[in-house]
């Protein structure tokens, strides 16, 4: 058995050991960052201002939005301050924040896209009960219902992670904490327990994807029932979106944490840390506002009224 080792904190990869290097990552970190949060924020606004978006799908877009600001506010902020102070370290007590609100935000990402896929399945293949089934009350009582069983599920993951014992040191092979490569210092009589989670974790993951691919396969077979002039296109354009948001979310997570993971940390793992960390709240609202004409509509209207209300300050301060 290998010597225990008690933790006080962890090194975190840094992408290059060049200071001007580093000053580069946090410019680049800090631009993704800012398009993320300017994105998202615009979403919500428009979602909460132009009440003819007060509808479950932009309900749960609002959800999901929201999620993304938490999502990359967990790990690029601090990977930007290591950057920015030629620092690696994090503390423990930081580095099981970090694991929890990860695996928080990322689950809920999940169950939110998952309550989608079956708001778009009643919208489309049962129409006549849509507004019964998807009332204010249901839809609030789904997305409750879905945060406060991903609160559960993120604080028993991160308590059995943390319950583990480190024997392989304490350089975590990634730019913020994450679970497989914290694994990896585990000592091996005791990783038993939290690679059994994980199995648990993808088989709940698993089941998601089905039912959201089984929704799909009903939106779709009803679609092409549909004359074209009676609002196929239509149907196209609301699913399209969210369809797209999903594979580009399985994909790059699933890459990450169903890859076998090796001794040493490859440039590959790294890159595709920072795309499912990062790509997913970053692009989710680029393919809504482009795919969704409604809050295409919202967004310019927001931004002309902000320009308005700009103008006129400046006018009445030449008075």
């Amino acid at each position: 058995m290998s010597n225990q080792t008690t933790m006080t904190e962890f090194l975190l990869l840094g992408f290059s050991d060049v200071p001007e290097l580093q000053i580069l990552c946090f410019v680049v970190f800090l631009v993704l960052y800012l398009i993320s949060l300017l994105g998202n924020l615009l979403i919500i606004t428009a979602i909460a201002l132009d009440r003819h978006l007060h509808t479950p799908m932009y309900f749960f877009l609002m959800n999901l939005s929201i999620l993304n600001l938490g999502s990359i506010s967990a790990t690029i902020p601090k990977s930007m301050a290591n950057s920015l102070m030629t620092t690696r370290s994090i503390s423990y007590a930081g580095c099981v924040a970090q694991v929890f609100l990860v695996v928080f935000f990322t689950s809920a990402d999940f169950a939110i896209l998952t309550i989608m896929a079956y708001d778009r399945y009643t919208a489309i293949c049962q129409p006549l009960n849509y507004e019964t089934v998807m009332n204010r009350r249901a839809c609030v009582q789904m997305a409750a219902s879905a945060l406060i069983s991903v609160l559960l599920y993120s604080a028993v993951h991160t308590g059995n992670t943390f319950a583990i014992s480190f024997c392989g040191g304490n350089m975590v092979d990634q730019f913020f904490c994450e679970v497989p490569q914290l694994l990896k210092l585990a000592c091996s009589d005791s990783e038993i327990s939290e690679v059994g989670f994980l199995i648990f974790s993808v088989c709940l993951a698993s089941s998601c994807f089905i039912f959201i691919i089984v929704s799909y396969v009903q939106i779709f077979t009803t679609v092409l029932r549909i004359p074209p002039e009676q609002g196929r296109h239509k149907a196209f354009s609301t699913c399209l979106p969210h369809l797209i948001v999903v594979s580009l979310f399985i994909c790059t997570g699933s890459f990450t944490y169903l890859k076998p993971t090796s001794s040493s940390t490859s440039g590959l793992d790294l890159v595709v840390a920072v795309l499912y960390s990062v790509l997913p709240p970053m692009m989710n609202p680029i393919i809504y506002g482009m795919r969704s004409k409604e809050l295409k509509g919202a967004l310019s209207k927001l931004i002309v009224w902000r320009l308005f209300s700009k103008n006129k300050m400046s006018l009445f301060l030449l008075q």
